[in-house]
């Protein structure tokens, strides 16, 4: 009785040390299973082409990396890619406001979206990125958002980062000059009936 009660417990605590090493590998993304992958809201976006979005303002420079605020969000089924991305920028100094999942996936590598008062620090982020479309938004504020896509393989190797902190920004071909940009409209907000 007491040797079959040994070998039934001894079993049991085997399994849970087994689920419980399983669980954790999936947790934190050392094991990548498709049976757990995160499903999201919606159908996963066709890689966007790039929209127009403002050139660097004339003599603008890059911004400190201290001085940049960047949401990053992970637009994927793979996990740990914004904690991952977060804490490689916040060694290069950036300052990380969030790290979430994004509400729809992403195909593309990534997209940095900002206001008219982030575009310059949209820009010295971008210079940490291969291949980024730069997305114009309503907003008001300096902060950035990065969304990291299927196709992100890493941040740039530090040493290819291509920043003098002396010398404007370049304007890349195909950008709108500054001066002319419009930040989109806001969205109007919607009524909504009272409950009865």
């Amino acid at each position: 009785m007491h040797e079959r009660q040994a070998v039934i417990f001894g079993v049991l605590l085997a399994a849970m040390a087994l689920a419980g090493l399983g669980a954790a590998a999936i947790f934190t993304g050392s094991l990548n299973l498709p049976v757990f992958a995160r499903d999201f809201a919606t159908e996963p976006s066709a890689t966007a082409s790039q929209d127009p979005y403002p050139c660097p303002p004339a003599g603008a420079l890059p911004v400190p990396a201290s001085q940049v605020t960047v949401k990053v969000f992970n637009a994927t089924t793979r996990v740990g890619l914004a904690g991952a991305t977060s804490a490689a920028l916040a060694e290069r100094g950036f300052v990380i406001g969030a790290t979430e999942n994004f509400s729809v996936t992403y195909d593309g590598k990534a997209r940095i979206i900002f206001g008219t008062a982030g575009v310059a620090q949209a820009y010295t982020l971008a210079a940490h990125l291969d291949g980024a479309v730069l997305i114009l938004d309503p907003r008001t504020d300096p902060t950035v958002d990065l969304v990291l896509g299927a196709e992100f393989p890493e941040l740039k190797s530090v040493d290819t980062v291509t920043l003098d902190p002396a010398a404007p920004l370049v304007a890349p071909p195909g950008c709108t000059p500054f001066d002319e940009v419009v930040a989109p409209a806001a969205p109007a907000p919607t009524e909504t009936a009272a409950a009865g």
